[in-house]
C-alpha cells in the first residue's frame, strides 16, 4: 500500500480519537460568541469553510473562512484559527504575524515541532493525524472531526459510516471515467472542492466542484456520457433527473458526508493507479509550501 492508501484507511481511529480528544479543548478553540476566521491552504482551506458554515449553523457566532493569501487584514476578529498539517506554510505565518498581539489566535498542527505552535496562543496539535504523503487525507478529517465534536456534533454514525466507506466499491469505474465533477451545499461546498483537489493531486485527473445550487448556471455543460457528478449531502430538487438526461452518472449516497469524502480519496486512489501515477507523488507538489 501506497503512504496514502494506509492513512485514508486509518481515518475512523483517527476521528475517534478526535472526538475524545474534543471534549478537552474547550479553552483553545472558538467560545460561544466570538467572532472568529479560520484560516488555511489548499486543503486547509476547504476544512475551514466547511467548519465556518458548521459552526454559523449552530448559531455560535459569525464565522469566516479565507485561503491564507487572501486574509482580509484590516478587520476585527475575536479569534483567528489556522489549520495547517506541516505548520509551515508561508502564508499561514504571515497571516500570524499579522495578527500577533491584537487578536487570540488558535493553530490545529500535525506537527507539534512546527514554527505555528509557538506563534499561536491555543495551539492544537494531532500528531497521530499526521502524513508522510504529500496528498492530505486524515490530517484534514481529522481536524474537522475535532471542530465538529468540539461543536456538540455526535460522531458516532461518521465513525461507522467512515469505516463502511473503506470497504465499499467504488461507485464509478476508473477505466471508464473521463470526468467528474463534485457538488456540495452549505458546509459540505468545502469537502466537494476536496475531493475534486484529490483527484487533481493524485491521479492529475480532470475533476470540478462547485455548489450544488450553482451547477446548473454552465458547470452543467460538459456533463454527458462517461463523465459523473458526485453529490455530498442535501441534493437540490430536480438536479438528478437533469444530470441523468445528459447521459453522466449521478452519484450520491446517505452516509455522513465526511465519511463519503473518503469514497471519493479511494477514487482518487484508483484513478492514480490506473493511469499508472504514485498517488504519494503528485506533480509539482511538496508537502507544504515555503515561499522565499
Amino acid at each position: 500500500m501506497t503512504h496514502v492508501e494506509e492513512e485514508i484507511a486509518s481515518q475512523p481511529e483517527c476521528w475517534q480519537r478526535a472526538t475524545a480528544l474534543a471534549s478537552s479543548l474547550a479553552g483553545q478553540l472558538p467560545r460561544r460568541g466570538e467572532r472568529v476566521a479560520v484560516v488555511g491552504c489548499g486543503t486547509s482551506w476547504f476544512m475551514a469553510m466547511a467548519y465556518a458554515e458548521l459552526r454559523e449553523r449552530a448559531g455560535l457566532g459569525e464565522t469566516d473562512a479565507f485561503a491564507a493569501s487572501e486574509f482580509p487584514r484590516q478587520r476585527h476578529y475575536d479569534r483567528v484559527v489556522v489549520i495547517s498539517r506541516s505548520g509551515t506554510t508561508s502564508e499561514v505565518l504571515d497571516v500570524l504575524g499579522a495578527i500577533a498581539g491584537n487578536t487570540r489566535s488558535t493553530g490545529i498542527v500535525g506537527d507539534p515541532r512546527s514554527p505555528v505552535v509557538a506563534l499561536v496562543d491555543d495551539p492544537v496539535c494531532l500528531p497521530f493525524a499526521d502524513e508522510k504523503s504529500v496528498v492530505q487525507t486524515r490530517f484534514a478529517t481529522t481536524a474537522l472531526a475535532v471542530l465538529r465534536a468540539h461543536l456538540g456534533e455526535n460522531l458516532d454514525q461518521a465513525v461507522r459510516d467512515a469505516a463502511e466507506a473503506l470497504t465499499a466499491p467504488l461507485p464509478l469505474d476508473p477505466a471508464a471515467l473521463e470526468q467528474v465533477t463534485f457538488l456540495g451545499r452549505d458546509w459540505t461546498v468545502g469537502l466537494a472542492e476536496e475531493a475534486g483537489l484529490k483527484c487533481r493531486e493524485a491521479a492529475r485527473f480532470w475533476a470540478e466542484a462547485y455548489p450544488a445550487m450553482e451547477y446548473r448556471h454552465g458547470p452543467i455543460a460538459i456533463a454527458g456520457p462517461a463523465r459523473a457528478v458526485w453529490a455530498f449531502g442535501e441534493v437540490p430538487a430536480g438536479l438528478t433527473d437533469e444530470v441523468t438526461r445528459t447521459g453522466a452518472t449521478f452519484v450520491h449516497s446517505a452516509r455522513d458526508p465526511m465519511a463519503d469524502l473518503i469514497l471519493a480519496q479511494r477514487l482518487a486512489v484508483a484513478l492514480a493507479h490506473h493511469r499508472r501515477f504514485d498517488p504519494d507523488v503528485p506533480l509539482h507538489l511538496t508537502r507544504s509550501v515555503v515561499l522565499p
